[in-house]
């Protein structure tokens, strides 16, 4: 006699993109899982924690190609967890952060399936700590701004031109579509020498960076190819970052 199905949905962080920042409680979940879908963010390699007889379906969305939209995501959630029994629901980073995860636990909620989630470590911390960037430094920054830089109407979040008039360090995701934008943001607030890097797959084996000035770095970003997904840090705690320092160091020679 089979036992009933006992649907369960639980939501993981993956981390930033090194499998190694899965966090012990999301391998736990994985462990336990009848069915995972994975999103474009989570590394494969994470993958290996779920028993070799789960489902493991692909959800990823990228620019200009989506698998499934997210309605038919939440919707495909939902159906296998009433089929198979546990979810888990693998995205990239935290998915709270950026990561529509309240969205889907919620219309997982509203049939009246029980839900958990497992925090990841969100990218928009761990991809600039790397690189030896602490988002907040005393006497140099008191805090930061984590900003989306495209919006769900496809635009740049007018949070950015906030955090140019200060002096925290900013923080922006899925922006790289925006730099210009961004860049002008900056050099309306007079902030053209203001120190920028942009990590991109930051944490993998595939990441690249470009460092450089808000009036530099579209030059910098062309020079050496970079695009998404990458991390765009903006603030004086990038010229703080002992991988980074010495390029500041020479930067500063050259302009005098």
């Amino acid at each position: 006699m089979h036992k009933p199905i006992q649907p369960k949905v639980t939501l993981v962080g993956a981390g930033p993109g090194d499998p190694d920042l899965l966090t012990i409680k999301g391998a736990n979940a994985l462990a336990e899982a009848q069915v995972v879908l994975y999103d474009a963010l989570a590394n494969e390699e994470i993958l290996t924690y779920a028993p070799k007889k789960s489902i493991k379906i692909f959800v990823g969305k990228r620019k200009g190609c989506h698998t499934y939209s997210q309605d038919e995501i939440n919707q495909l959630i939902v159906d296998n967890a009433l089929t198979y029994g546990h979810v888990v629901r693998l995205k990239g980073g935290d998915p709270f952060i950026f990561g529509r995860g309240s969205e889907e636990i919620d219309f997982v909620e509203s049939f009246g399936i029980p839900t958990a989630v497992v925090p990841g470590i969100s990218s928009s911390v761990a991809v600039p700590a790397y690189q030896g960037i602490s988002l907040t430094k005393r006497g140099v920054s008191e805090s930061f701004w984590v900003i989306t830089g495209t919006t769900s109407d496809r635009k740049l979040s007018n949070d950015v031109a906030l955090a140019a008039q200060s002096s925290a360090t900013v923080v922006i995701l899925m922006g790289m579509s925006k730099l210009a934008q961004i860049v002008n943001l900056f050099q309306n607030q007079s902030k053209g020498a203001s120190p920028i890097a942009i990590i991109q797959n930051g944490t993998t084996p595939k990441e690249k960076i470009g460092v450089g000035t808000i009036d530099t770095i579209q030059q910098v970003v062309a020079e050496k190819k970079l695009s998404s997904p990458a991390i765009i840090v903006i603030g004086e705690v990038v010229r703080e970052s002992n991988k980074l320092k010495d390029f500041y160091h020479d930067y500063l020679i050259e302009k005098r």
